[in-house]
C-alpha cells in the first residue's frame, strides 16, 4: 500500500475525526482537506466529483471512472481511502451534503447583478435589507406591539436571550434598548444558564426569546420552564413556529434565505426593526420614568464628550 494511502487511512480512522462521525460525515470537506495526501489517480477522482457533486452522486461508477481518466478500481480505492465502505457508502454521504444546497457546493458560483458597475453582494444585500423591512410592515401591527410593550413596562426583571448566531447578539441589543428606558433587563449568554435562570423566575418577570428558525429545544425548554413559574414571555421568531406556539407573545416574520451564499442574512434587519419597535412602544408605556432615564443618559454623555456634536438620543 502506498504510503501515502497509509496516512489517509490513519487520519481517518483516528478518533474525533469526520470518518468517526458515522452517517453524517461531511465527505465533501473530507476530501478537500485530504486532497494533497491522494494519490494521482485518486487526486483526479476527488478532483471530478468536487468539479460537480449532483452530477458525482448521480452517475455510476463507469462514467465516473471514464470522467476522471482512471481505471473503476481506482475509484474504489479512492471511496476505501477517504474512509468509506465502497462507491454506494461514498455516494451515500456526498448526497448528504447536497442538503445544504447546491450553491455552497459550486466555488464558481455569483448571482448576477442588473448593475455591471455594482460588485454582485451589493444588490443582493441592499435588496434583500429592504424586503426584510417591509415583511415587518406586513406581518408586525401595534395591535402585537403593545401588548408585550405594556408587559415589558410591567416586569420586575426581564431576561432576554438568543443561542447562537445572530440571535445571541439581537438579544445584547434588545437588552442595550431596554435599559435606556429603565428596564431592569439582563442577558443571558449561555443554555445551560437560561435553564438555571428560567427556574429562579416568577410571576412580575418576562422572558424576550429571539430566535431565526423557533425550533431550538434549549431555548424552548427554558421559556416553557420560565411560563411554568409564572413569569411572562415574549419571542421574535418564525412564523408558526413551536417557540412561537410557546408563548405568551409571538412577534413573527418570515424571511427567506439569501440566495448569495456569502451575503449574511437579511432576517436580523428585520428583527432589528421589531426590536425598535419594541423597545419604543415600551418606552412610550413608561412614560416620564423613561424620558428621565433618557435626560439623565444624554446628560451624563454630553458631559463626558467635549464638542458640540450632538450624539443620537438614547445611544
Amino acid at each position: 500500500m502506498p504510503a501515502s494511502h497509509s496516512r489517509i487511512e490513519a487520519a481517518d480512522s483516528a478518533p474525533g475525526t469526520l470518518a468517526e462521525a458515522g452517517q453524517f460525515t461531511d465527505i465533501v470537506a473530507l476530501m478537500k482537506d485530504r486532497l494533497h495526501g491522494f494519490s494521482p489517480a485518486e487526486r483526479r477522482v476527488a478532483a471530478i466529483v468536487l468539479s460537480d457533486v449532483p452530477r458525482a452522486v448521480e452517475e455510476n461508477i463507469a462514467s465516473l471512472a471514464a470522467r476522471a481518466g482512471v481505471s473503476e478500481p481506482s475509484v474504489t480505492r479512492f471511496c476505501r481511502a477517504i474512509g468509506c465502505r465502497g462507491v454506494r457508502d461514498f455516494k451515500l454521504k456526498l448526497a448528504q451534503c447536497l442538503v445544504v444546497g447546491e450553491a455552497y457546493l459550486n466555488a464558481d458560483a455569483e448571482p448576477a447583478t442588473p448593475d455591471a458597475d455594482l460588485p454582485a453582494y451589493w444588490t443582493p444585500i441592499m435588496t434583500d435589507a429592504h424586503g426584510a423591512l417591509r415583511e415587518v410592515e406586513r406581518r408586525i401591527t401595534p395591535e402585537d406591539i403593545q401588548p408585550a410593550a405594556a408587559a415589558l413596562a410591567g416586569a420586575q426583571q426581564v431576561i432576554t436571550v438568543g443561542l447562537g448566531g445572530s440571535a445571541a447578539t439581537l438579544a445584547e441589543e434588545a437588552q442595550f434598548r431596554l435599559f435606556r428606558y429603565g428596564v431592569r433587563v439582563s442577558c443571558c449568554p449561555e443554555s445551560y444558564i437560561l435553564r438555571m435562570t428560567a427556574a429562579t423566575l416568577g410571576p412580575g418577570d418576562l422572558v424576550l426569546a429571539i430566535s431565526a428558525s423557533g425550533k431550538t429545544e434549549e431555548l424552548i425548554e427554558a421559556v416553557g420552564l420560565a411560563r411554568a413559574y409564572g413569569a411572562q414571555t415574549i419571542a421574535i421568531t418564525a412564523l408558526a413556529s413551536p417557540l412561537a406556539d410557546a408563548v405568551d407573545h409571538a412577534l413573527c416574520v418570515a424571511v427567506p434565505e439569501t440566495q448569495d451564499t456569502l451575503t449574511p442574512t437579511s432576517l436580523r434587519f428585520a428583527y432589528l426593526a421589531i426590536i425598535d419597535l419594541l423597545s419604543a412602544a415600551t418606552g412610550y408605556a413608561l412614560g416620564p420614568k423613561a424620558r428621565e432615564n433618557l435626560r439623565r443618559i444624554k446628560y451624563t454623555a454630553l458631559n463626558h464628550r467635549a464638542g458640540e456634536v450632538q450624539e443620537p438620543l438614547g445611544d
